[in-house]
């Protein structure tokens, strides 16, 4: 038993092969952990001390915590830390005296270039500011082989954000338990690959070498409006086809700027696959994608939403996030095959930019009895991917989070304005 009360066995459990994979994907320039920056409102300067005191007694129900992976053996292992310390892992960051965003900013993106501790426990909240107007801030990284995007919401529910009543996320793409037959999956699987792995895209802006700087931008969008604007249209576009077409605009007016002319651009998304009944300590990896043409040569904002509409429709309807998820699972078991099955999907060709939007807490939260007045992600771009998109609901916002590698491809800041001036631009064609 660990100082926590946690009950482990000796030999620890197993990473996942899902989970194994990721954390193999490691190195110098890749670091592995997704980032939660939260935005808390002007108050009294946060006591640290009674923010660890908090978190660490809800420790208890989140066994992943106080673990760390041991790549000792025959394969890496959760094993309990019997030299846990939450001073580690909740504290104010040294040298995070910030008064400005752009300050905030790039404290931000030190961290997200920074790696995790590999001999502790993949997680750490780091406290930042104060702002000059009384904000404070606090950076929340989750290694992705510790959890993925639903389960790192239901990590910080669970740990970090004060209790209430809708502490757990829902999404439309979380299914039931339910799985198709043995004969189902075999006869759709060709049609699947076919569909989303079978037909190379244009050269991508982004297919560049990826370095070990990282730089951030966010910006947050409403998404009561995002809303009205995909039931306005004539086939009810959802918030996530309006958020693309967002995208889609920012990227058209950011590209054109440098240069770049891009008839179109596919975007890789992920979908989650966790299931509805699956409890706050249920974490690791049920993330699968569609791959979705974004018409940047598309000069309507509305034509391009209802573009984008109808091909995630397409995908959805084809079940295709859930029938890539079985194959690359049963891929797990044929490892030369399913590393070149990996290589493909990642390739710079099957897509240019990952753009996921997890569904975060529905209404207001708060951190010690402070309001949390923006909620962003970010995840780190990759081989071939030198930018990386990702949104997080909070109650009627959405925050956008970009994150590339400077000298790969620098500029996200305007990319950050180029999106806010699009969903501008969609907002104000489509009826109020």
């Amino acid at each position: 038993m660990s100082d926590t009360g946690l009950m482990v066995s000796e030999d620890g459990e197993s990473l996942s092969g899902e989970d194994a994979r990721i954390l193999g994907l490691e190195s110098a320039a890749i670091t592995g952990h997704t980032l939660k920056l939260i935005i808390l409102e002007p108050g009294e300067i946060l006591d640290v001390g009674r923010l660890r005191n908090s978190v660490a007694g809800r420790l208890s129900d989140q066994p992943r915590a106080t673990e760390r992976v041991d790549t000792g053996g025959d394969g890496p292992r959760w094993v309990a830390d019997e030299q846990f310390d939450i001073t580690a892992h909740v504290r104010r960051r040294a040298g995070g005296e910030v008064v400005t965003q752009a300050e905030l900013w790039q404290q931000v993106g030190a961290l997200m270039a920074e790696h995790l501790d590999r001999r502790r426990p993949l997680w750490t909240f780091d406290v930042l500011g104060p702002l000059d107007d009384g904000r404070e801030a606090i950076a929340a990284r989750i290694h992705h082989a510790m959890a993925d995007g639903i389960a790192g919401i239901r990590f910080l529910d669970a740990v970090l954000f004060d209790p209430r009543d809708d502490s757990a996320p829902r999404a439309a793409g979380m299914r039931s338990a339910a799985a198709p037959s043995r004969l189902t999956e075999v006869r759709r699987m060709p049609d699947v690959v076919l569909r989303e792995l079978g037909r190379p895209g244009p050269h991508s802006p982004f297919d560049r070498p990826v370095g070990a700087a990282r730089e951030l931008a966010f910006t947050v969008l409403p998404l009561s409006r995002l809303k009205e604007i995909g039931a306005s249209r004539p086939v009810h576009a959802t918030v996530n086809d309006a958020l693309l077409a967002v995208i889609a605009g920012g990227l058209r007016q950011w590209l054109s700027s440098r240069g770049t002319a891009a008839g179109r651009l596919r975007a890789q998304v992920p979908v989650s696959l966790h299931h509805r009944d699956e409890t706050a300590h249920d974490l690791g990896n049920r993330d699968s994608f569609i791959n979705v043409d974004l018409p940047l040569a598309e000069q309507d904002p509305l034509l391009r939403l209802d573009l984008i509409r109808a091909e995630t429709a397409r995908r959805k309807r084809l079940g295709d996030a859930e029938e890539l998820f079985d194959l690359f699972h049963a891929l797990g078991r044929l490892p030369r095959l399913g590393a070149a099955v990996g290589r493909l999907a990642g390739g710079g060709r099957e897509f240019s930019v990952a753009v996921s939007n997890v569904p975060g807490p529905a209404g207001a939260v708060s951190v010690a009895g402070r309001r949390v007045q923006h909620l962003f992600s970010s995840s780190e771009p990759a081989m071939h991917h030198a930018l990386r998109i990702s949104a997080i609901s909070c109650g009627d916002d959405i925050g956008v989070g970009l994150c590339t590698d400077p000298g790969a491809l620098p500029g996200v800041r305007l990319l950050a304005d180029h999106v806010a001036a699009a969903y501008t631009e969609l907002a104000t064609a489509a009826p109020a």
